[in-house]
């Protein structure tokens, strides 16, 4: 199992983390690839976290470098979504296919399989679980990865890039999901496509 990276200072329910991410997040790392797994709480519902985390076609709502999505038909598994990413980063798209959509579970999976980038073969898994912080209702949220190595980096130099990515998305999630709960804005955004 792969070192669990938490995004906050204390860790809340260390044994529950590592269950649910031995449960749902399997990736088959082979010997030129690196995978890992982040870990982020966020002071928010979980269904108001999930409503957000569930929009495939709409990422952007949340992760910071999108600048745009487009899904061509209604968003279920197999789905394609086109992604623009903004500027800085080494990429311009991304061609990304809908593997798990589970509104039950809250599990979300995507692959990576084309585009303008250096993350060939990325696989991504990232489930929301409620959780309580500092005895409020909130979110535990886990996001996993596999992806090749480039030519020319290290296992190490790939993931602390993509764990990064991952963070800054992570963070995001948490400010975006907070200021709307603190607005009394806790139904699910517009879950239905």
């Amino acid at each position: 199992m792969e070192e669990i990276i938490v995004e906050d200072s204390e860790m809340h329910g260390a044994l529950v983390t590592a269950q649910y991410a031995r449960l749902h997040h399997h990736h088959h790392c082979r010997e030129n690839q690196c995978t890992s797994v982040l870990v982020k709480y966020i002071k928010a519902p979980v269904h108001l976290v999930w409503s957000l985390v569930r929009r495939f076609d709409q990422p952007q709502k949340y992760k910071p470098f999108v600048s745009r999505c487009t899904v061509h038909g209604h968003p279920e598994i197999g789905s394609l979504r086109e992604v623009n990413v903004k500027s800085g980063l080494p990429a311009t798209t991304s061609t990304e296919r809908l593997e798990q959509l589970d509104d039950d579970e809250r599990i979300l999976g995507i692959n990576i399989i084309g585009g303008d980038h250096r993350l060939k073969n990325y696989s991504s898994i990232l489930t929301v679980h409620p959780e309580m912080i500092d005895g409020r209702t909130g979110t535990m949220v886990i996001e996993s990865f596999v992806v090749d190595v480039p030519q020319g980096n290290t296992k190490d130099e790939t993931c602390y890039f993509v764990e990064s990515l991952i963070k800054c998305n992570l963070k995001s999630l948490a400010c975006v999901s907070e200021r709307l709960a603190a607005q009394d804005i806790t139904t699910p955004i517009a879950t239905t496509f």
